[in-house]
């Protein structure tokens, strides 16, 4: 339930910039999603490195399809994507080894 709890926590911070962006309720369940799943995700894998590092990972190898998809009409979002991913990863790698137990 923590995991939940902190990819829900992410999904939120995720999300918000999109609202205010207009951006469509797919896109923005889809970025929640996304959150949700890697707080869930993130804190489970066991890789022999620092948490905010493999959050870090994570979180941008997960966001590259996306990317792909988004970079096709609107090339410049792509940077905030990849720097909010960079930010979310570290955060819900580091305190998923905080408060999550295996």
């Amino acid at each position: 339930m923590i995991a939940l709890s902190l990819g829900t926590v992410a999904g939120i911070v995720d999300v918000i910039p999109m609202i205010i962006q207009g951006l469509n309720l797919y896109a923005c369940l889809s970025a929640f999603i996304h959150w949700m799943v890697l707080g869930v995700l993130i804190p489970f894998v066991n890789w022999n490195i620092k948490p905010w590092a493999k959050g870090l990972i994570i979180a941008e190898l997960t966001a590259v399809p996306v990317m792909i998809i988004v970079s096709e009409n609107e090339p410049l979002s792509v940077v905030p994507m990849i720097i909010l991913s960079a930010v979310l990863g570290v955060l819900v790698g580091w305190a998923g080894s905080r408060f999550v137990k295996q």
